[in-house]
Order: C-alpha cells, then sequence, then structure tokens
C-alpha cells in the first residue's frame, strides 16, 4: 500500500526527522499540531529567567492556530476537521486550557458538540519553550482508497 505524506517545510521536521501528516489508507494521522505561522510561533508564552512560562493567557490563540494548522494539513488529502475521529490535546496547564477549549474546538470544528474522541493531558514541556499547546489528530476518509 502507498503512503503519502505531507510537511509544512519548517526546520524542526528534518530536525527531529518526521512528517507532519500521513495518509494510509483511509485514515489520515497527524503528528501533534503546534500554534507556528511558518517557523514564527504564534502567541508565544512570555517565560522567566528559567525558560518556564509565566502566563498561559495565550492559550486560546495558541490552541485556534493549531486546529487551522490541522485543518490546512487535511485539506491537502480531500479532508477536514469533520473527518477527524481522535485528537489528544497536550498542554502546560490543565486549567487554563479548559477555561478555553470548549468555545475553541466548537469554533475549530463548527458544531456545538464536537463529533470526535478527547483527550486532553497535561505535560510538563512542549518542543518549544513558548509553547502551551500541542495537539495531534486521526481522520478517517469515507470510501477512500489507498494514495
Amino acid at each position: 500500500m502507498t503512503v503519502r505524506v505531507e510537511n509544512f517545510g519548517v526546520p524542526w521536521e528534518s530536525g527531529y526527522g518526521y512528517v507532519q501528516a500521513l495518509q494510509h489508507g483511509d485514515t489520515i494521522y497527524l503528528s501533534g499540531q503546534l500554534a507556528n505561522d511558518g517557523t514564527e510561533l504564534v502567541s508565544p508564552a512570555s517565560l522567566d529567567a528559567n525558560g518556564t512560562p509565566t502566563d498561559f493567557s495565550a492559550m486560546g490563540d495558541q490552541m485556534r492556530r493549531t486546529y487551522a494548522n490541522a485543518e490546512e494539513l487535511l485539506k491537502r488529502f480531500g479532508a477536514s476537521l469533520g473527518d477527524v475521529v481522535e485528537e489528544v490535546v497536550y498542554v502546560l496547564d490543565v486549567d487554563a486550557a479548559m477555561a478555553v477549549a470548549g468555545e475553541v474546538r466548537r469554533a475549530a470544528y463548527g458544531r456545538e458538540d464536537p463529533q470526535v474522541a478527547s483527550t486532553i493531558l497535561g505535560v510538563t514541556r512542549l518542543a518549544f519553550p513558548e509553547q502551551l499547546v500541542e495537539i495531534k489528530f486521526i481522520a478517517k476518509l469515507a470510501g477512500a482508497t489507498a494514495p
């Protein structure tokens, strides 16, 4: 079976060694997405002298951009967030995330009751110090065949 992949062309793809998205049959796997616009992080968190985030108020902005990046990748496969069956949301502060996640997710999925299995996990660190959230996705295409 042929596998199709997509990337954004950002340095950390080759630096870490991964693809942003991979289609295998009718399933699309998105690596953890973050709030980047090209190589720049959108709404980076403020850091203390040790490089630890001190302010989580940008959580909503980072989440919105993360969902937008996922949507962009899914479109390359003829899919959308409506095809997502599972997401895992990794955050540095669960309380800050829960305060905005409902509104952000409803807007991203375009419905009051997003039809997606979702898990949210608090973690101690993400790929970039100023990063507050990362989301991985799995989408299924109805009636799709291998690329």
